[in-house]
């Protein structure tokens, strides 16, 4: 009699065991939307919509530049998999050595069907003297209203796919665009404190054109997009001679570069760096800036903090 309570036991839990795993399958992230992102910015904007109703993988590393990249096995695989792929268009994947053309032509997926720039509707900004397909400055995201429209695009295309969760989506994106529309605001009237001889972000790349023309502070740089050429003696003789003739009180250096051209201008005008920033990629989980809010609020902050020197 024991043993057969014993088997009994055995059979019992076995069932609640089977149980148990066909009703994590049937709720398993298989059944959720699969979502690629091409940067972990734009997959955090992704996130803060889409929570947990997606499957989420983002393609170039934190801290890792989107300019150019080599997409690894695991990035193809996701990709021709994928739901949903969103990327920064504006010349930034697409343009250097064009790895996500590339990828996307591979994975067999088509455009506005199966991805979709989330800079669509952006007034696009274009490197000096340039006014032509293939010269675009791609760094729209570092304008928070331009990061708004990111946002409205990407909760567009997930509603699209995915309708059964649009109430979801779209109070998450109320509850997103409201705390960057904040942000963006209190931006605006600390910049507009700053004594215009004091008013100019200097950097190591020029990819604050956007950011220059929403908070009006110009920009002035060494290079002016990643690329071969980057703190030449020539690039840097320039931006020293610049700065010589301004009051500007303080540097800034990109948390994704070589910090060394910077340090050389710091050195010969005499001016501090005063703070590292984010341009490309967020940092990683847990640190300061490890979001797209928090990223920006940082720079924000550091921006001003550093002009009021």
């Amino acid at each position: 009699m024991k043993k057969i309570s014993s088997i009994l036991a055995l059979f019992v839990a076995l069932l609640f065991g089977l149980m148990a795993c066909s009703k994590n399958t049937s709720s398993s992230s298989s059944d959720k939307l699969k979502v690629v992102t091409t940067n972990s910015i734009i997959a955090d904007m992704t996130k803060n919509i889409a929570g947990d109703k997606i499957d989420l993988h983002s393609i170039v590393p934190v801290g890792q530049d989107p300019h150019e990249y080599e997409p690894l096995p695991e990035d193809v695989k996701k990709t021709s998999q994928a739901d949903l792929i969103f990327y920064n268009g504006i010349n930034l994947e697409t343009g250097g050595n064009a790895w996500f053309t590339k990828l996307i032509k591979n994975a067999n997926k088509e455009e506005n069907k199966d991805y979709f720039a989330v800079s669509d509707g952006v007034d696009v900004i274009y490197l000096e003297g340039q006014n032509e397909a293939g010269k675009e400055d791609p760094h729209a995201w570092l304008n928070l209203e331009n990061g708004i429209l990111y946002a409205k695009n990407i909760a567009k295309h997930l509603i699209e796919k995915d309708p059964k969760n649009k109430d979801f989506y779209e109070k998450n994106l109320a509850s997103y665009t409201e705390k960057l529309n904040k942000l963006d605001q209190e931006a605006k009237q600390s910049f507009n404190n700053i004594p215009a001889d004091k008013k100019m972000i200097v950097t190591s790349e020029g990819c604050f054109k956007y950011f220059s023309k929403a908070y009006g502070v110009p920009s002035a740089y060494i290079w002016e997009i990643n690329t071969e050429e980057e703190g030449t003696p020539d690039q840097i003789k320039t931006l020293v001679e610049k700065l010589r003739k301004t009051k500007v009180p303080a540097l800034f250096v990109e948390s994704s570069v070589d910090e060394r051209p910077m340090q050389t201008v710091s050195t010969d005008t005499k001016i501090p760096i005063y703070a590292k920033i984010f341009t490309d990629s967020i940092a990683k989980e847990g640190e300061t800036g490890d979001s797209y809010y928090s990223m920006m609020k940082w720079n924000l902050e550091k921006i001003s903090q550093g002009l009021q020197q």
